[in-house]
């Protein structure tokens, strides 16, 4: 007795049609503008930057939590040997002051990097392909606890000597 028929294979066909079209729609979701969606109304700024940390292209760029734009490219100036990080600005976002200072951050301890943009207060704008003069690099939190635990931040040796003296002493004065 078979099972097969015609139900049964409608319904797996429509199950996989649903399946793929929803893997379509993630590896579309997850390119984030790459193939020209969204990418269209952008403009270039450049930022040098000493450390980036895990910073990654398509990284976001942020205003206040807002992203206003992504990380188009991330290469290294052979003569400073800085990044040059290149963002690419949503143009609606086009009058950022002169003055506007750029970091690299991470949302929560093992979260995504992301650039972090704080305006100023320059009646000047940054033109398209100017470059960001202010910038922070990235904190490496791995360096600064290895940097508290093994420079002494923690307790030291010496410090436990007064306890040690005052229960001798107080040994002592309870021997009869």
């Amino acid at each position: 007795m078979s099972i097969r028929g015609p139900r049964l294979e409608f319904a797996v066909g429509a199950f996989l049609l649903l399946a793929l079209g929803t893997l379509l729609v993630l590896a579309f979701a997850s390119t984030n503008g790459k193939f020209g969606i969204d990418g269209n109304g952008t403009y270039p700024l450049k930022a040098h930057f000493s450390a980036i940390g895990q910073l990654r292209p398509q990284a976001p760029v942020k205003i206040g939590g807002v992203t206003v734009g992504a990380v188009s490219d991330i290469q290294l100036d052979p003569q400073k040997y800085d990044a040059v990080v290149t963002l690419a600005m949503q143009s609606k976002y086009k009058d950022l002051p002169a003055d506007t200072t750029a970091g690299v951050f991470t949302s929560g301890l093992l979260g995504e990097s992301y650039i972090g943009l704080t305006p100023g207060g320059d009646p000047n704008v940054l033109k398209p392909g100017g470059e960001i003069a202010f910038t922070q690099p990235a904190v490496d939190l791995l360096q600064l606890v290895g940097k508290y635990m093994f420079s002494g931040g923690g307790a030291k040796p010496g410090n436990d000597a007064p306890a040690a003296s005052t229960d001798a002493k107080s040994t002592q004065e309870s021997k009869p």
